[in-house]
């Protein structure tokens, strides 16, 4: 064999082992290959499609209150596609790629919405699958073994087009019945390799437990977000640091409002400390007054209302770019099982 023909096989055989191993992310329309979300910014956890009385009930459960009742004099704005689809087209002018949809059926979530609304703005949307928090659980769930639970997960990504399991939260205190839903959402991440992200809490509570569960289930850190942990404010970012340390991401996805005051100081603390690669940055938006038709920053306000202020705080744009472009994408790819 030449030399030429030994590099052609070379070169060959690392091909094939590329595609052999080649991550995707699963967008509700199509498998996108990671690199097809360099040209902008994806949003970890935004929320498209919610029922009704999903925000009411969680104002009232978080107020320790009763559940508040739904406007009824008017559609509901995440069942009005066309007003949502403008609303993520202006959010594409303003540099969001895509967006990952933090629902799922016992948060009201709408598969066949997010699909026509990704088909009309154009928008590529990941949709996650999985279960809540113990107050919105469907009642089986705490009946269900651990095994039963890991299956019906299993059985969704292979019947949906879902690229994640997530938002999977623990309300409060992390409960018994969470860790359960934690522990077979750590067996079915073995079996699909779909990346976690996860609702801690507030403030931050149980971060470092809902970790422990899914480390403890075989779950690498490098595939899982914590969430939430804006609302976790501490000057020494010392919890922040902790997971970041065991390699997992972090998500600072409530931004866009008065808390970035106290949000903007821990990442650059956490930059300063090496830690950029693990920072997520999106908004969680889930209600109608946060719209650009209402007056609100919209979709993209993690672009145009935080971004601009870790810009005024001395964070470099190359960093900025590395955060929102790049760290999405590698936390959203994934090897799908044969």
């Amino acid at each position: 064999m030449t030399r030429r023909e030994a590099i052609t096989v070379l070169a060959a055989g690392a091909m094939s082992k590329g595609r052999a191993a080649g991550a995707i992310v699963r967008t509700v329309l199509k498998d996108l290959p990671p690199e097809a979300l360099t040209g902008g910014a994806t949003l970890f956890h935004e929320h498209l499609s919610l029922a009704p009385d999903f925000m009411p009930k969680w104002i009232g459960l978080a107020r320790g209150q009763s559940p508040q009742a739904p406007p009824s004099d008017r559609p509901f704005f995440m069942r009005d596609t066309e007003l949502m689809a403008d609303e993520l087209r202006t959010a594409a002018k303003e540099g969001v790629i895509c967006i990952v949809d933090g629902g799922h059926p016992d948060m009201g979530r709408d598969l066949d919405f997010l699909k026509q609304l990704s088909m009309r703005s154009g928008m590529p949307i990941v949709a996650g699958c999985g279960y809540y928090s113990e107050p919105f659980y469907p009642p089986e769930i705490a009946t269900m073994t651990e095994d039963q639970i890991t299956r019906e997960l299993v059985r969704q990504t292979r019947t949906q087009p879902v690229g994640a399991f997530g938002e999977i939260g623990s309300w409060g205190d992390i409960t018994d019945l969470e860790r359960k839903v934690f522990r077979a959402v750590g067996k079915a991440h073995l079996q699909t390799n779909l990346p976690i992200f996860t609702h801690t809490g507030i403030p931050g509570k149980s971060a470092m437990e809902q970790l422990d569960i899914l480390e403890a289930a075989g779950v690498k850190p490098q595939r899982v977000a914590i969430g939430h942990l804006g609302n976790l404010v501490d000057t020494k970012v010392e919890v922040h640091k902790a997971l970041c340390k065991r390699g997992a991401f972090i998500g600072f996805d409530r931004q866009g409002g008065p808390g970035d005051a106290r949000q903007v100081p821990m990442v650059v603390a956490l930059i300063e400390a090496g830690y950029t690669d693990n920072l997520l940055f999106s908004s969680d938006l889930s209600t109608e007054n946060q719209l650009k038709r209402n007056g609100g920053a919209g979709y993209a306000k993690t672009l145009t209302v935080f971004v601009p202020k870790l810009r005024e705080a001395g964070v470099k744009e190359d960093t900025l770019h590395g955060i929102v472009v790049n760290n999405p994408r590698r936390f959203l790819a994934f090897v799908p099982p044969r």
